[in-house]
Formats: structure tokens, sequence, C-alpha cells
């Protein structure tokens, strides 16, 4: 099935979980697309299969709490922030749940956690305003940078570069072979037509290399040109239900987005608990899916290897194609 405009506006619900106490804060698939895994804020982690549409296991981490959680290379690891005691990266084995290393140095809350395509280098940004780059065989640092503001980071699909946005203002893109000598390209005051739009929460990679995504906490998405840095597109997200501010402010709102894996489609997550469609070659709102979410869905995520997407806020929703739809049709 070629996934296109129509199949993507069709797709449905398939399954819902409702296992969480509280709102899911991280999705993660398998290289293989076959698991999907969450954290959630009820300290839990959460492993599904995809492909029978069934929760595996479920580890609880009450002690250290769990954020930003990530699959390795191999479907029996993940990596996963900290919420409480430290602000360490933990290396989890989903065989035994055990923990198969500690990596140290934050000094406050990991805010962006990134794992390398290609080998077993990831990178971390936190809020004490650094960035650090590790490798799972070693817990020492392998590499850090001192920013001046909030970081978000993320590799390229080809492991040889990585973004990283500062002060919620510019992006700087670093080879990851020479980073100490700085980014080799800066695309200054990205937001400069748009004034506040909140601390950036997410900077993505499209698959293809060619597009980065970025959230804001004012519920607004860049699309920019991963070359130039142009701004192509921005979208602005719908905020939570029944929110209003005497000060005329916005809301904050949590928002997640991903692309689909063509790097045709850009999946969003709204406050009020719909899905936005965006085509990122024309900028256009494609549809709006009405999931089963009663609040913000905080956490989307469209499946590498498979017609899949999964969305949650407290609950969590499997979407596919909707097979009685003329729009889909048979292989």
């Amino acid at each position: 099935m070629k996934l296109t405009q129509e199949v993507l506006r069709s797709f449905t619900v398939a399954k819902v979980f409702r296992e969480n106490n509280d709102r899911v804060n991280s999705l993660s698939y398998s290289a293989n697309g076959e698991l999907l895994i969450s954290s959630s804020d009820d300290d839990s982690i959460v492993v599904y299969d995809c492909q029978s549409g069934v929760q595996k296991n479920t580890q609880n981490s009450k002690k250290y709490g769990c954020d930003l959680v990530k699959y390795t290379h191999a479907a029996n690891a993940v990596l996963h922030a900290s919420t409480k005691v430290d602000d360490q990266i933990r290396y989890l084995s989903l065989h035994d749940m055990k923990y198969l290393r500690y990596f140290g140095g934050h000094t406050r809350r990991v805010v962006a956690l990134d794992m390398s395509p290609i080998d077993d280098t990831f990178i971390s940004g936190s809020l004490d305003r650094t960035v650090r780059l590790w490798d799972l065989r070693s817990q020492s640092c392998q590499g850090l940078m001192s920013l001046s503001g909030r970081p978000v980071a993320a590799f390229d699909p080809e492991g040889l570069v990585f973004a990283a946005g500062i002060d919620s203002q510019h992006v700087k893109l670093y080879d990851l072979r020479s980073y100490d000598k700085g980014p080799f390209s800066t695309f200054p005051n990205v937001n400069r037509q748009l004034g506040n739009t909140g601390d950036w929460q997410l900077l993505k990679f499209s698959p293809d290399g060619k597009q980065i995504a970025i959230t804001s906490a004012q519920g607004i998405v860049l699309l920019l040109d991963a070359f130039s840095g142009q701004e192509l597109y921005t979208f602005r997200i719908a905020p939570p239900a029944n929110t209003s501010s005497a000060s005329g402010i916005r809301p904050s709102i949590l928002i997640d987005a991903t692309f689909t894996p063509d790097s045709k489609f850009l999946i969003v997550g709204a406050g009020d608990g719909h899905i936005h469609l965006f085509n990122t070659k024309t900028g256009a709102l494609l549809n709006q899916l009405e999931g089963p979410h009663p609040t913000a869905c905080r956490c989307v995520a469209f499946n590498p290897k498979y017609m899949m997407l999964a969305s949650a806020c407290s609950v969590m929703a499997f979407w596919i194609p909707d097979l009685n739809s003329p729009a889909v049709e048979p292989m």
C-alpha cells in the first residue's frame, strides 16, 4: 500500500489502551517497526507489539522517573532520561529489565535525547545549557558543548551531522567528526517574523534529511529547509480546550511532531486532542483526525516500516488506514 494523501486522511483508530494513570511523555519505535515503547509521567515504561496490537510488558521506574525513552539499535535495549533523584540518562535492558549503564554529567533535567541512526553514539541536551555526546559502551561523556540557553538537538538521518537549537532562536549544524571546531552552518533568528514563540521543545530532521521541524511552547511548528535554513512553512496548532488567559498570553502547549517515512507529510498532535496532518511540500492542512484523546495529544509517532501511527495523551491509540475507504486499494 502506498501512503498517499487520501490514505493518510483515511486513518482510523484500531486499538486504544487506557492503562496509564498520567500523561505519556514520549514514544519510540524499534528499528524494525515491530515494537513501540512509551514512557509516562506515572513512571511506567510500556512495550507494545505493533503487529498484534497488544501490550507486551511494563516496567516501573518509580525511583528515578522516566522521560524521552529511545530505542537503541537493539530491540531489547532503550535509553531514557530521569525525572527524579538525579539527571542521569539510563540504559535499560528490556530482556531482564535491568540497567546496563548510567550516564551522569547533566546537572539539570534532560530535555533532548536522540540516538545516532548509524552507531552507538547518542546526544543529549539539558536545562543546564549543555549538549553532550555519548557512546553506549562508555559511561564517560565523549563531548561537551556549553550553550547560552535551553537546547534542542537531533542527528540527521545519515548520522554525520547533528543540529542544536539554541535560545529558541538559532539553529546550528555540527559535523560529528569535528564539532569541537564549532558549527559549519548557522541559521540565525529563525522565528524573527513570529515574535515570541515560546521555548522550543523539539527539533527533528525529516527522514530524507531535507527538512527540519521545530515545535514551540506556543503551539507553533516551524518547517525549515535543512540546507539553507529557509523558513518553508509555519503551522499554528490549537491550544488545549477550555483554556484562556486574562493577560492575553497564550498558554504553554506541549506538542509533538513526526514525519512519515517518505518525508511527504508531517503529523502534529494538538492541544485539543486532535491530530493535524500537513503536506510538507505545499504546507496544506490535509485533515484533522479526531481520536480518543480527552486532553492534549502530547505524543505522535509514525512507524518506520508499517502503515501505522501511534498517538498519546494519557490514552494510547494505534491508527491504521480505513480498509473500507475508497482511497485504500488492496495490494
